[in-house]
């Protein structure tokens, strides 16, 4: 049942899920202003020492009490962003009480929009995901598999229409170089002609190798953030990224000191251009999105 899950699985054009308990939003962040978060949560377990990846590497397959309160904790960091980027949420299994990890942060933080990109199913032992939580009105959403073996993937958020639209392109890299670059290679094809970049994720590299010798080098993006990320209880290696183009005005980037998970999330604010004079977006159908 995986093997053909996995053989079929396909880029897919996206409507968001939607939140209905929140208030309307805006096509285009205010006063130009986007506050960005990148956090791996692994699957709300909190680790914090190397053992515990042996002693607590049960709850990467049942559910235990203490993960409700790291979610809860994730859920209060998470309020004060605009677009999230998550990696190794579960979408709903038997480790995670059957609770869709994506849906539920979105409601925690109160997050208008939200998506869950599946990567890797493992039926109802576990649903390995991305997650995309947004504050403001996507205009397009692209699910994409990566290149390599099965089981990692980007997603491609569009803010805004016209030449000052922004990408946003979430993703988990692998950890192998060779794969990790073919990956990096399929996400330079995706960027296309688009004038404004934002690369956010666990990409399992440092800054240096993802600016001079990757696929991305022609891009000119600026890696702001240099503080390390991981392990998050004595962080030693800077693995966790948000990415910019240089035409976006740095304002402020954090790396968070909340040893939530085994990696520490990352934040930057930024400026953007003024919202594109293009029409705006249509109005996404939310017919078929999943109510809370």
């Amino acid at each position: 049942m995986l093997r053909r899950w996995q053989k079929t699985r396909q880029v897919n054009l996206c409507d968001p899920q939607i939140n209905l308990s929140c208030e309307p939003v805006a096509d285009w962040p205010e006063n130009n202003c986007l506050r960005l978060l990148s956090f791996n949560i692994q699957v709300g377990i909190s680790t914090e020492r190397y053992r515990h990846y042996l002693t607590r590497g049960w709850q990467h397959i049942l559910p235990h009490a203490g993960r409700s309160l790291n979610l809860q904790r994730i859920g209060a960091l998470l309020a004060d962003y605009d677009v999230v980027a998550l990696q190794e949420a579960d979408g709903g299994s038997l480790r995670s009480d059957n609770i869709n990890q994506v849906e539920h942060l979105a409601h925690l933080g109160a997050f208008p929009f939200w998506y869950q990109q599946l990567n890797r199913n493992l039926g109802r032992f576990a649903q390995h995901s991305n997650g995309l939580l947004s504050r403001i009105r996507p205009t397009l959403i692209e699910d994409h598999p990566l290149p390599g073996p099965p089981g990692r993937g980007a997603i491609l958020l569009r803010i805004g229409e016209g030449e000052d639209a922004i990408a946003v392109v979430m993703m988990h890299l692998s950890l192998g170089a060779r794969t990790r670059s073919r990956q990096l290679a399929y996400i330079r094809e995706l960027l296309g002609s688009y004038r404004h970049h934002i690369l956010m994720g666990d990409m399992n590299t440092h800054a240096n190798d993802l600016l001079l010798n990757s696929p991305l080098r022609d891009l000119g993006l600026l890696a702001p953030q240099v503080e390390a990320t991981f392990p998050s209880w004595r962080p030693q290696r800077c693995l966790d990224h948000i990415l910019l183009s240089p035409t976006l005005e740095l304002r402020r980037v954090e790396v968070l000191a909340q040893p939530i998970s085994d990696h520490l999330p990352v934040a930057v604010e930024i400026g953007l251009p003024n919202m594109p004079n293009a029409a705006k977006p249509p109005m996404l159908n939310t017919s078929s999105a999943r109510k809370p």
